[in-house]
């Protein structure tokens, strides 16, 4: 397995029928497509569920209880992603003091 891409094959996620690519790594990647044609289940529904599975299993046994069983993407192999975590851009709360 090389470092420098990010391998799925055989996805299976909502619109994507059994595709297979090859996502280089530490590279600005935009993922574009009609409506409908599967970018969202992709980036977000194959990736990043399986970067954040992976983080899960990083942490200890007593941490995991609490966050419950995470399924795997369908897809018949995905090589070469990270652990993930996401963090959402919210306005911050007004605060009189601040």
């Amino acid at each position: 397995m090389k470092d420098d891409v990010i391998k799925i094959r055989g996805a299976k996620v909502h619109n994507l029928k059994n595709i297979d690519v090859d996502i280089p790594r530490n590279k600005l990647v935009v993922i574009t497509g009609i409506s409908g044609s599967g970018k969202s289940s992709l980036a977000f529904d194959t990736l990043y569920a399986e970067g954040q599975r992976r983080y899960v299993e990083s942490l200890s046994a007593y941490a995991r209880q609490f966050l419950g069983v995470m399924d795997k993407p369908d897809a018949e192999k995905i090589e070469g992603i990270s652990p993930a975590i996401s963090i959402d851009q919210r306005k911050a709360a007004h605060n009189p003091r601040s």
